[in-house]
């Protein structure tokens, strides 16, 4: 279990948070999002459900938009851009 974020194009990125529960995945979404320009994108992989409305509430507050949400495979993507 390693969490990983990288940039995998012009204004994007992947954080993949496999295998960490709360607060983790919502601790990592908000150092990324602190590292990224405006209008860029992470897309954002985990699998503890019970971390999604905690990182989609936070975008909320601060201004970043949940572009898209889906899960496969026990994984949920959160696709979310920094406002």
């Amino acid at each position: 279990m390693a969490m990983k974020f990288e940039k995998t194009g012009d204004g994007t990125y992947l954080l993949d948070v496999c295998g960490y529960v709360c607060p983790h995945p919502q601790i990592y979404t908000k150092k990324s999002l602190e590292k990224m320009a405006e209008g860029d994108t992470v897309q954002v992989v985990l699998d503890n459900p019970s971390s999604v409305e905690t990182i989609v509430q936070m975008c909320d507050q601060v201004g970043n938009e949940v572009l898209e949400r889906k899960t496969e495979g026990g994984k949920i993507y959160l696709k979310i851009q920094k406002g």
